[in-house]
C-alpha cells in the first residue's frame, strides 16, 4: 500500500469510486438487455469489471464472485502479451485458464480505456458461452487433457484500431455449435466493454486522466486499510479442514467407479493478514475437476470476505486481497499444470475451497461463518437438434440448492450460494428455447441440516425431452457422496441424487459427472443438496420447527428423528393456528 499516493478531496473520492462501481453496473445491465443465450440474459453468468492499466481489478459489479480471484489474471495477461501495443479502439478476447482464464467456456472480452491517448485502464466483461466446442454439446465432457475441452484461446487481438478481425471470428464460429447465438453473445460483451471505457473517458475527462488513474489506485487503498481494519479486529487463530470430492469423471477401476480425492486446508490469521495453505492436497487428477491458481484464490476470497465483511463494507476488487497469502502445491488439484483438463474445477473447486474455508475459520471465528451451502453448481447441459426448427441447440442450466445455516438465522432455500450468484432461469424461458418440458420444480423437504439454525433446503428438478428431440446430456455434480456438512454440533445436509428415466420404463443413476444419451421422451431428475445446519439439534426453538412443518421443509419423519417431536400433527396445527391470527 502506498502512503506518497497524491489523495483527492474526500468529496471527489467518494464520487469517483462511486461511479468507477456504477460504470460496472452498468456494463451489467448493457450485457443482460442485448445477450441472446438465456444463461446470460436470464441467469447472469457473467462478471463485469474496471482494471487500471497494469491489470488491477479496481471495481467489480454486483456478479459472480468466483471471479474475484482470476479475473484481475485474466486483464494481466492480456497487459503481458501486448504490452504497450494496445490503442484506442482494440479489443483483446481470450478463455486460457493457464493464461488467467477460469474455463474455456468463460470467455473475456478486454477493452482499453484512454483519454487524451493515455491509457487510463481496461474493461473486462467474462461470460460464461453455452459452448466453446468439444465432442460433448455444452463443452462439459470429462476429458483427460484441455485439448479436449474446446476451443481455446490464448489472449488475441480482436479488434485492431477499431477494425474487427473477421478472419479470427470466423475460425471461433466455427468450432461452435450455435454460432449466431454465440455471434449475438459475443456483440453484447462487446457493446457492454464500450459503455463501460466511454463512461471512464467521460469520468476521467471531467476530473483529468491523472486525478482518475490517482483515485483508481487510492480506491484499491481504500479497500486494503479496510479489509486489515476488519481483520485487525477479529482474533488470531489456526484452523484446518480436510474435504473430499467425489471424483473426477474418469472409471478408475474395472466396475466403472469413480475415485475419491481429497482436499486439505490450513488457515492461519495473524493481526491483518490471513495465510491459506494447501499442503498436503491430492496431487492433480486425469478428470477435469482440476483448478488453476487463480480459480483455488477466487474460493479463498469468497469465503474470507463473506466472513470478515458479511455487511460488505469493503468495495470488492484487487486491494482487499492483499492482505491475503494462499499458498498450494504445484501441480495439485488446487494448483494445476498444463495441460490438466480443468472445466469442472471453475465452480466445484471453488466451491469447496470456500465452504472448507468457513470450516476452518470455525475453529476460532465460530460466529462468523456459516455452515456447508449446496457445494456444488448442479450443471446439466443438453444438446441436439431441435425439431421444432431443425435447428442445433445448446442448454446449459446451473440448478440451485441450499445455503447454509449461519450462527443467528437458517439457511435459504433454492437458491445459488458460496461463490456464485447466478439468478434463476425461468422455466418459460426455458420450454420456449429449447426442446423440453420442466415437468417438477420444487422445494425438497428434509434436505436441509438439522441444527438450532436449520440449513437451507435444495431444489428438485424434472425436466422431459419432447418428442423426436433426442439429447446428449453432460452432468457436473458433486457433494453426491460427500454431503454438505454442518458446524458447531448441527447435521449434514442432503447429498445429491440425479436418475434418467428412458422411453422404455428403465430408471438408472447418473454418475456425478459425464456425458450420457437421453433419447427422445427419457425424464431427467435432479435433487440438488441441501445445506448444512448450524449449532445442535437440540437447541432449536420448537416455534421454528412447527413452521418448517406446516412450511412442508421438514417432513414428521424428520421432526421425530432429528428433532425428538413425538406429535409433529399438533405443531404443525398450532402453527397453522398463530399464522391465521
Amino acid at each position: 500500500m502506498s502512503g506518497t499516493r497524491a489523495s483527492a478531496d474526500p468529496a471527489t473520492f467518494e464520487i469517483v469510486k462511486n461511479s468507477l462501481y456504477k460504470i460496472a453496473e452498468e456494463m451489467r445491465v448493457v450485457l443482460a438487455k442485448t445477450a441472446y443465450s438465456p444463461i446470460l440474459k436470464s441467469a447472469g453468468d457473467f462478471s463485469c469489471g474496471l482494471f487500471d492499466a497494469s491489470g488491477e481489478m479496481v471495481a467489480q459489479g454486483p456478479d459472480l464472485p468466483i471471479h474475484l480471484g482470476s479475473m484481475p489474471d485474466a486483464v494481466r495477461a492480456v497487459v503481458a502479451e501486448f504490452g504497450s501495443d494496445v490503442h484506442p479502439g482494440d479489443v483483446f478476447i481470450h478463455n486460457d485458464p493457464y493464461f488467467g482464464g477460469s474455463h474455456l467456456p468463460d470467455v473475456n472480452v478486454v477493452r482499453p480505456a484512454f483519454c487524451d491517448s493515455r491509457l487510463l485502464g481496461f474493461a473486462c466483461l467474462r461470460a460464461h458461452w453455452p459452448d466453446v466446442g468439444s465432442a460433448t454439446p455444452g463443452s462439459y465432457g470429462a476429458v483427460t487433457d484441455i485439448y479436449g475441452e474446446g476451443l481455446r484461446m490464448p489472449p488475441l487481438r480482436l479488434v485492431g484500431r477499431g477494425e474487427p478481425n473477421t478472419d479470427l471470428e470466423r475460425l471461433i464460429f466455427a468450432n461452435v455449435r450455435t454460432p449466431e447465438e454465440r455471434k449475438g453473445d459475443l456483440g453484447a460483451q462487446l457493446a457492454a466493454t464500450l459503455r463501460a471505457t466511454q463512461r471512464l473517458e467521460a469520468l476521467a475527462r471531467r476530473y483529468g486522466p491523472g486525478q482518475t488513474i490517482a483515485t483508481m489506485a487510492e480506491v484499491m487503498d481504500y479497500s486494503e486499510r479496510l479489509m486489515r481494519a476488519m481483520l485487525s479486529d477479529l482474533p488470531d487463530g489456526e484452523g484446518r479442514f480436510e474435504d473430499f470430492c467425489d471424483g473426477d469423471g474418469i472409471a478408475d477401476d474395472a466396475e466403472g467407479r469413480d475415485a475419491r480425492f481429497a482436499i486439505r486446508l490450513h488457515a492461519v490469521k495473524t493481526g491483518d493478514r490471513v495465510l491459506v495453505d494447501f499442503a498436503g492436497s491430492d496431487r492433480q487428477v486425469k478428470g477435469p475437476i482440476n483448478a488453476p491458481l487463480s480459480v483455488t484464490a477466487s474460493g479463498v476470497f469468497c469465503g474470507l470476505k463473506m466472513a470478515v465483511d458479511p455487511n460488505n463494507h469493503v468495495p470488492p476488487n484487487s486491494g482487499c486481497w492483499r492482505a491475503i497469502e494462499v499458498r498450494a502445491p504445484k501441480g495439485s488439484v488446487v494448483n494445476a499444470e498444463f495441460p490438466a483438463p480443468v472445466v469442472y474445477a471453475n465452480h466445484e473447486i471453488s466451491h469447496r475451497v470456500a465452504d472448507m474455508l468457513m470450516g476452518a475459520l470455525a475453529a476460532f471465528w465460530p460466529r462468523q461463518v456459516m455452515a456447508c451451502s449446496q457445494g456444488t453448481s448442479a450443471i446439466l447441459t443438453l444438446g441436439g437438434v431441435d425439431p421444432r426448427s431443425g435447428r442445433r441447440y445448446v442448454s446449459y442450466e446451473t440448478i440451485k440448492g441450499g445455503f447454509g445455516a449461519r450462527p443467528t438465522k437458517d439457511g435459504i432455500n433454492a437458491i445459488a450460494s458460496g461463490i456464485s450468484n447466478t439468478m434463476n432461469t425461468p422455466v418459460e424461458v426455458l420450454e420456449l428455447t429449447f426442446p423440453l418440458r420442466v415437468e417438477r420444480y420444487e422445494i425438497a423437504p428434509d434436505s436441509g441440516g438439522a441444527g438450532r439454525y436449520r440449513g437451507g433446503c435444495g431444489a428438485r428438478r424434472v425436466w422431459r425431452l419432447l418428442d423426436k428431440a433426442d439429447a446428449v446430456g453432460a452432468l457436473c455434480m458433486e457433494r453426491m457422496t460427500s454431503p454438505p456438512f454442518g458446524l458447531l454440533g448441527a447435521k449434514a445436509g442432503a447429498a445429491a441424487a440425479v436418475t434418467l428415466t428412458t422411453p422404455d420404463g428403465v430408471t438408472r443413476s447418473l454418475p456425478s459427472k459425464g456425458v450420457f444419451d437421453a433419447p427422445a421422451g427419457s425424464v431427467i431428475d435432479m435433487a440438488v443438496p441441501g445445506s448444512g445446519g448450524f449449532g445442535r439439534p437440540a437447541e432449536r426453538d420448537p416455534a421454528a420447527i412447527a413452521a418448517d412443518l406446516l412450511d412442508g421443509y421438514v417432513s414428521d419423519r424428520a421432526a421425530r428423528e432429528d428433532y425428538g417431536i413425538a406429535d409433529p400433527e399438533t405443531r404443525r396445527a398450532a402453527a397453522a393456528t398463530r399464522d391465521r391470527t
